[in-house]
């Protein structure tokens, strides 16, 4: 699989060009490769290309490869989350992208210290206001920052959303902006701590990283087309 390694080594570089134009640090943007439905040799391709970074959506399908895969792979949630599959989540991923509500931010809270673990958690607002789209409105902001201030087993480290597909460049930048500016507000209203802003997939990630990702969650240019016939 020659080409993963093609492929990384050029978005590893248009990360890095990116976030040159902007001032930052190539090191100030982590790459999540998004392995969802692509088999076990070609995340073991990416990870011997020293890729640790990978991002599921289904939680099983995570679980499942988390127990063949080597220890040190650090396993992100970035899909949609149902209740009934917290527990596996928190067993299993470092980081979870996805607490698109209190009643959701309160059981992952619960259940990490049930299981004595302690995964980063990230806010989902739905920015584009897509109703396809998933993740809290923005009005609702302060509600949702209040409960995160209050947990205790899991760190609320930054915010998360998704852009719509195959629209204008100053489009992807409202949406972006929008959650970087809304990751500021929240944070200057109750003194959290959010440094993380995950947003940009493989169509939209260098606009994303204009507007101050810090994680970009990308597959397709990585791994090419999905079989969902998995």
């Amino acid at each position: 699989m020659e080409y993963i390694k093609e492929n990384l080594q050029e978005i590893n570089e248009r990360i890095e060009s990116a976030t040159k134009k902007t001032g930052r640090e190539p090191d100030s943007v982590r790459l999540v490769a998004v392995s969802k439905y692509f088999p076990l040799e070609a995340i073991l391709a990416a990870y011997d290309c020293g890729q640790l970074v990978f991002g599921e959506n289904r939680v099983q399908e995570m679980v499942d490869k988390a127990k063949v895969l080597p220890e040190d792979i650090k396993w992100h949630m970035i899909g949609h989350l149902q209740s009934n599959k917290v527990k596996a989540t928190v067993e299993c991923a470092t980081c979870i992208h996805s607490a698109d509500s209190v009643k959701l931010l309160q059981r992952i809270d619960r259940l990490a210290g049930e299981c004595g673990t302690t995964p980063d958690v990230l806010l989902e607002f739905n920015m584009s206001g897509e109703e396809s789209k998933f993740g809290i409105d923005a009005s609702l902001a302060s509600k949702l920052a209040t409960a995160a201030a209050k947990c205790k087993n899991v760190k609320v480290t930054g915010l998360m959303t998704m852009a719509p597909f195959g629209v204008p460049e100053d489009e992807l930048n409202n949406v972006f902006g929008g959650l970087r500016e809304l990751r500021d507000q929240i944070s200057k209203e109750s003194g959290l701590k959010l440094p993380e802003l995950s947003m940009g997939m493989s169509g939209d990630f260098e606009t994303a990283i204009g507007q101050g990702a810090t994680l970009v969650r990308i597959g397709t240019a990585i791994f090419g087309k999905r079989d969902y016939q998995r």
